[in-house]
């Protein structure tokens, strides 16, 4: 029994992830259950829900599962490449769901505004990501751009690829953003040197940097705000 693969035919009615969310309804479900939906079948000798339980205490909860990459989840006893692919994909899928809270035509009324729109986007990544919101006359949002992600330490953002979104949008404005892993939003000298240049560019462009914000864990730095834009 104990080479047996699992499924969730196998455990009682009651207990099966689907038929408790057809009963008692998705706000309901605890953590291992709505894992347990992901994943869907359990390994050899183990069911869906005790697999789901081993993939979080394996990581220690949800943020860590996140943000570990394939090879991560697949060190999991019974996680393979299929279902690490699926577990990625649901949890962008919340990403997307809540970039999307801020509706494009909303109006951006401060650097707090952006780092609410894209604190669960990029606060927690690895790696530095850069993005670029395109702005009309008015500061309404046309776009979210995700521009390139760079090392552990340093966003590669080239003007060419900055700006293409903005020309794209015929945006009058824009605001750049990108995340510190670190969980500083200090700025760094590369920071520093990379905003100069979006702004000269910009100018050469006709489009305004309106600002550039570092986004971290918890919190951000503005350059606007500090007077360095």
């Amino acid at each position: 029994m104990q080479n047996k693969t699992y499924t969730v035919r196998d455990l009682p009615i009651e207990e099966r992830p689907r038929e408790r969310l057809q009963k008692v309804g998705v706000n309901n479900l605890s953590t291992q259950e709505l894992l347990a939906l992901i994943i869907e079948k359990g390994g050899r000798g183990q069911t869906v829900l005790t697999l789901a339980q081993n993939l979080l205490a394996h990581f220690g909860n949800l943020q860590n599962i996140k943000t570990a990459n394939l090879e991560e989840l697949k060190k999991v006893k019974g996680i393979g490449f299929a279902t690490a692919c699926k577990i990625q994909a649901a949890f962008k899928l919340g990403e997307k769901a809540e970039l999307n809270n801020t509706k494009l035509g909303e109006k951006i009324e401060g650097p707090e505004s952006v780092f609410n729109l894209l604190k669960n986007e990029i606060g927690n990544k690895k790696k530095e990501s850069f993005y670029i919101l395109s702005l009309t006359t008015r500061n309404n949002l046309i776009s979210v751009d995700k521009v390139s992600t760079g090392t552990l330490s340093a966003s590669l953002a080239h003007p060419r690829e900055v700006f293409l979104p903005a020309i794209k949008n015929s945006a009058s404005s824009v605001i750049v953003v990108h995340n510190h892993p670190s969980g500083d939003p200090q700025p760094s000298e590369d920071d520093l040197n990379i905003t100069k240049r979006l702004t000269e560019a910009g100018k050469i462009l006709g489009i305004n940097v309106v600002d550039h914000i570092i986004v971290s864990r918890t919190n951000y730095f503005s350059f606007k705000d500090k007077g360095l834009i």
